[in-house]
This record gives C-alpha cells, sequence and structure tokens, in this order.
C-alpha cells in the first residue's frame, strides 16, 4: 500500500513538473485572461513545440495551424536576416473566444475586441474599442493571442505569423519594429517579405 501510495506521489509530482515546464509565467496567463476577460483552462503544445492555451480544447486543425503560421514566420524572418525568436518553443498562443464571428461584410472573421487606444476616432473604432485578429500579450516570453476558429484555419496560419512578426522584429530590429508596432499610422501585414 505504501508503494503504491509513493509511486502516486511520485507520478503526480512528474505531472506537476511537466506542467511547469510547459506553463507561460502566471504574469503573462494574467494579462492574457485580462485583455480577453476568458479563463484558460486548457494547456497544450503544438507537434512542433509550442505552447498554446485555449478556453476550449484546442483543435488538432488549429494546433496544425499554428505550427504552418510559425514556419512561415520564422522562414521569412531568416529570409529577412533575423536569427533571434526563431524557435517553436519560444512561443505562446492564447486562444481566446472571438468577439465576434463575422466583419462588416459578413465574412467569417472570429477577433478579438481590444481597447481602441491608439485607433481612438479612426474608422476602426467601434467606440472605445476596435476588432482584432490577434493581439501582441508579451514579449519575453514570446506570447499573443488569437480568436478561436472552427473553421479556414488557413487564417489561424496567416494571424500567427503575422502577430509573429511584431515579436521577431522586437527582438531582432527594434528600428524596424517601432516603425510597425501598430497599424493606427497606416501599414498592415505581412510586415515581412
Amino acid at each position: 500500500m505504501k508503494k503504491t501510495l509513493n509511486i502516486a506521489i511520485l507520478t503526480v509530482l512528474l505531472a506537476v513538473g511537466i506542467y511547469a515546464q510547459k506553463a507561460a509565467p502566471q504574469i503573462v496567463v494574467n494579462e492574457a485572461e485580462r485583455i480577453s476577460k476568458d479563463s484558460f483552462g486548457f494547456l497544450v503544445k503544438t507537434k512542433k513545440g509550442a505552447v498554446v492555451y485555449g478556453v476550449n480544447r484546442p483543435s488538432a486543425a488549429t494546433l496544425t495551424a499554428i505550427d504552418k503560421g510559425l514556419t512561415d514566420l520564422f522562414v521569412v524572418a531568416r529570409k529577412n536576416g533575423y536569427k533571434k525568436k526563431l524557435k517553436y518553443s519560444d512561443y505562446t498562443i492564447f486562444v481566446a473566444k472571438p468577439d465576434r464571428q463575422k466583419d462588416f461584410e459578413g465574412k467569417y472573421s472570429p477577433d478579438l475586441a481590444v481597447d481602441a487606444k491608439q485607433y481612438a476616432g479612426t474608422l476602426y473604432d467601434k467606440g472605445g474599442y476596435i476588432y482584432a485578429a490577434g493581439i501582441v500579450v508579451a514579449f519575453q516570453p514570446c506570447a499573443f493571442m488569437i480568436g478561436e476558429h472552427t473553421k479556414d484555419f488557413d487564417r489561424i496560419s496567416n494571424v500567427v505569423r503575422y502577430e509573429g512578426e511584431h515579436i521577431v522584429l522586437f527582438h531582432n530590429d527594434m528600428k524596424r519594429y517601432r516603425e510597425t508596432a501598430d497599424h493606427s499610422q497606416g501599414g498592415a501585414h505581412p510586415i515581412l517579405q
């Protein structure tokens, strides 16, 4: 009985240790929850090693799309001569409940409502907030948030690449990062060609 109990305790401790190694720092999780007003109850890794938090268990298609987006990001970053933050394990992606499912044209667009800040008074301002496909949560560790998708997984890959562009520029080219940190002054994705 005692041996069985010790094995059970060891199994729990190993599971907690593995979880702690995969998890983002609590301050980053808190920031993602503050921005989204969601609770991220699921924590998984993609096949290539990115950490993914979800309000629901991320589907296999979502995880594959995240890996594809990061792969595309790393290819174009290397093409531009960048070397930092080009590993899947560098990234944490939060998959939040979208605040809308369709854009103003009626197209599928599961986006997040975020504070308008520098977009206040522009055509993007929807009354103190804007809709965004993704948002950077932290630069160290590299973390961003996207809306949960149930279809059009190519869109996830694009959003992952595009949010990742800001993080890659932050770590590799501060001048270019500052020029493209937000889109309130114009400019759009893809930033890296």
